[in-house]
């Protein structure tokens, strides 16, 4: 990323900035999707910086911009802990479900996976290929059914099978949003009948800019989204978007997407995060 890395190269020469110097930094920030009011806050800051400690103070002033929530996964001390994941179509949704089931595989807990996208086939087709590969239980239901009821039949197989975890695919389009919110909310009032759902994870696509944060807003009122996974973050994607959903909204990204396989899943490191930003 290194949005920073020339503005600091520059502090630290002591060399006087010259206003299209401050131009191109403006320029950088907005491109980076940080957006123009992050975007200004930076600016104002910037202009305060000495050159003595240009990094450092820059770093202190990114990472004050981030999410003060804890990232670590929430799961249910008392039984199995329920995943469910929402985000619009196109955003890396299911395979992002499809990598956490690895990851949590992985570590040792066994997990069982609900191709809850009924609407789209593909979206089945494609869990289930995972699944296979990846060594995982999904369970699924007939093309364009009840997303609840898919989800019902997983919360209770995964408890047959005494599975620590279930992650859901949900519903990436319908008609409207209405329509589209209130069908995660019946899937979740479903499952909750067998176990609590204990995180709601939206996925957000890193290319897309500030269409990205539209939409954490739009998911963000009409369910109780307890972080994000942050898709597309590899060398095409500025991912400027991340401090710019933190900083409004002040849900924390807990995974990131890096590539199609499943080792390109990785918890956020928030530090490493802004270092980029800076190196």
């Amino acid at each position: 990323m290194g949005i920073f890395s020339k503005f600091i190269a520059k502090i630290k020469g002591e060399n006087a900035f010259a206003p299209s110097d401050w131009q191109d930094l403006e320029r950088e920030l907005l491109a980076s999707d940080i957006g123009p009011t992050l975007t200004q806050s930076l600016l104002d800051s910037a202009h305060k910086v000495k050159s003595e400690n240009a990094q450092e103070a820059l770093k202190a002033t990114l990472t004050s911009y981030l999410s003060t929530q804890s990232r670590a996964p929430i799961t249910n001390p008392e039984g199995m802990t329920v995943v469910m994941v929402v985000g619009v179509n196109g955003t890396g949704k299911t395979t992002s479900v499809a990598k956490l089931a690895s990851n949590i595989k992985s570590s040792g807990s066994a997990v069982v996976v609900a191709a809850g996208d009924t609407f789209r086939a593909a979206a089945v087709e494609q869990l289930q290929t995972w699944g296979s590969r990846i060594d995982v239980e999904v369970v699924s239901g007939k093309p364009n059914g009840d997303p609840a009821s898919v989800a019902f039949d997983a919360v209770k197989r995964a408890a047959q099978s005494q599975a620590q975890y279930l992650i859901i695919d949900t519903a990436g389009r319908l008609h409207n949003k209405s329509d589209l919110m209130a069908e995660l909310e019946k899937v979740k009032r479903v499952v909750e009948k067998v176990a609590p759902v204990s995180e709601v994870l939206l996925t957000i696509d890193a290319t897309t800019g500030q269409n990205g944060m539209a939409q954490a807003k739009l998911f963000a009122e009409s369910v109780s989204v307890t972080g994000i996974i942050l898709t597309k973050l590899d060398g095409s994607a500025r991912g400027g978007i991340a401090l710019a959903i933190e900083s409004e909204l002040n849900i924390p990204i807990k995974w990131v997407g890096t590539g199609e396989s499943e080792a390109d899943f990785a918890v956020f490191n928030a530090s490493e995060y802004i270092e980029g930003l800076l190196a």
